[in-house]
């Protein structure tokens, strides 16, 4: 799922991760082989968010999942493998307009 500033923001404040920027070089290439959505990298790997139900919420989730994990200690090169869901759920709060 593609996230706006507003999710990516609470995105980070429930995961340890650092969001990859849409203009960053390999943006593109992620987004061919993975769909549109937003990128985050943690000290595992890949991740996006898939949506998800909040339990006993009725705020809009998502789900993580991790989608490459890092080849190397230096955290350099990704290798893609299935989808695979981590159990962490990211709630987002509506935010007032």
């Amino acid at each position: 799922m593609k996230l706006n500033s507003t999710q990516v923001e609470q995105t980070l404040s429930q995961l340890n991760a650092q969001v990859l920027p849409d203009d960053h070089p390999a943006a593109t290439q992620l987004t061919n082989v993975f769909g549109n959505h937003t990128f985050f990298v943690d000290m595992s790997g890949l991740k996006v968010l898939e949506p998800a139900e909040a339990p006993q919420t009725e705020s809009e989730a998502g789900q993580v999942v991790s989608l490459a994990d890092w080849s190397d200690a230096t955290l350099t090169s990704l290798v893609p493998h299935a989808p695979e869901l981590t159990g962490e759920i990211i709630v987002f709060s509506e935010s007032k307009h």
